[in-house]
């Protein structure tokens, strides 16, 4: 089975390039377990849990089973001024799993509606308060938040936001923590560059903490290539917006719900945030959803100070969607009863050993890794084009093996259900695949 011309034409994919795509489309026909199944007929090993959301694997019985029988019972329920079941259920089974004092949700449909919607509360929280001055949102460089509005505003990748010319005024970004020349090879948490967090500090003297809502970070960011952590880094952003009296927001939409090897990055790194934003993995990817965790303080003052009988005029025609509800509740079932964030947790170790084998190649430039996520930088290539990192991913998936590449990085996030063998499969494949394109 192929596309025609006229069914190439008609969809425009996302975050692609399409031309290179349509030339020779890599079609996907049936998914189970670890395994792609394409429409000829090959078996792709998923390294990186689709798009670092099915993190429980692919079609799971309990959770296709529990889509199907809310479909039949109720196929949608709306949200506003009214509500069903499902969504205040989910909604309390969630918060039991999440970081301590993050006591309410609202629910969206994907991470950058809960990112647009994090910063939305941040602001209506200090306006309630008769703060409306506090209003600049601070993110980072190398970030990702989303195709929203607000994300792509405090996202710092540049190529994310060039095309787009009049994003959010009152933004402010801080520096990355990518630090090559003494962080090169780290295992785990680099050693240095706790200093960068000093950048926020620098900004507060600047502006006043009296002009600042919100300061939003992933705490391992995943996009730009898997930038993990510098020691001590996290903590000193936690300890300085709360001297000030500025929300600190942790996008845990990649790294939530056992990436790192437990529930959330905030439970790994031990550092509370006043909001996270999460999707992907709450679902496993199976309905769309995305939802915002706020502390008590947050949700307790918008519902007390604000006089409208709407506290929040925000929300989505898709919020607490029953069927996202119901593929919800069953994900968090098949999360605890496989005890998969302790899976990933075991297999921390050895997935670690396998990417910095990697480090023998002298093409590899830097491999960065934590719980079950890898970024391997690659080299530049000299007399042949630049497109190392899409030719690596060409020939992995010729070789049964699906990774991401952003530039020259490849990224690697499987499913929490892998195994050793499996481990060594991706590794094996990775490996060859990077000597036949450099």
């Amino acid at each position: 089975m192929r596309l025609s011309r006229k069914e190439k034409n008609s969809y425009w994919m996302p975050y692609t390039d399409n031309k290179w795509f349509k030339k020779k489309p890599k079609l996907l026909e049936s998914a189970k377990g670890m395994y792609y199944n394409t429409i000829d007929g090959d078996k792709i090993l998923d390294a990186v849990a689709g798009l670092w959301c099915v993190n429980a694997g692919h079609c799971r019985k309990k959770i296709v089973k529990a889509v199907q029988k809310q479909v039949e019972k109720m196929d949608y329920g709306l949200s506003f001024q009214m509500g069903h079941k499902l969504s205040f259920e989910f909604a309390e089974k969630l918060t039991s799993i999440l970081p301590k004092d993050i006591d309410s949700v609202f629910f969206t449909n994907s991470g950058s509606e809960a990112v647009d919607t994090a910063l939305k509360i941040a602001l209506a929280y200090f306006s309630s308060q008769g703060m409306g001055s506090k209003k600049i949102l601070i993110g980072r460089s190398r970030g990702y938040h989303g195709s929203g509005f607000g994300g792509t505003s405090v996202g710092g990748i540049v190529a994310n936001r060039n095309q787009f010319s009049n994003l959010l005024n009152g933004v402010i970004h801080l520096p990355h923590t990518h630090i090559p020349e003494k962080n090169s090879f780290s295992v785990g948490q680099p050693k240095y560059g706790v200093e960068k967090a000093e950048a926020l500090q620098d900004i507060i003297n600047f502006h006043g903490s009296e002009n600042i809502a919100a300061v939003i970070v992933e705490p391992v960011a995943g996009s730009t290539g898997v930038l993990v952590p510098p020691i001590g880094y996290l903590e000193r952003l936690r300890k300085i917006c709360s001297q000030n009296n500025i929300l600190l927001i942790f996008d845990e939409v990649i790294t939530g719900f056992g990436r790192l090897g437990t529930g959330f990055a905030s439970d790994r790194f031990k550092v509370i945030p006043d909001m996270m934003t999460m999707a992907k993995g709450i679902t496993n990817a199976t309905v769309p959803m995305g939802a915002v965790g706020v502390n008590s303080q947050i949700y307790e003052t918008l519902i007390k100070n604000k006089k409208e009988k709407i506290e929040l005029f925000h929300g989505y025609t898709y919020s607490g969607h029953p069927l996202a509800c119901a593929a919800g509740l069953a994900t968090l079932e098949v999360y605890k009863d496989e005890k998969l964030f302790e899976n990933a947790k075991k297999h921390e170790n050895y997935f670690g050993l396998k990417a910095h084998n990697l480090s023998k190649l002298n093409m590899v430039k830097d491999i960065r890794n934590l719980g079950l996520v890898a970024g391997i930088e690659l080299e530049n290539r000299y007399k042949k084009d630049n497109t190392l990192g899409r030719d690596v991913f060409e020939e992995c998936y010729k070789n049964g093996v699906m990774v991401r590449f952003t530039g020259n990085t490849i990224a690697l996030s499987p499913p929490l259900i892998i195994n050793k063998k499996q481990i060594d499969n991706v590794f094996d494949v990775l490996r060859f695949s990077i000597k036949k394109c450099f």
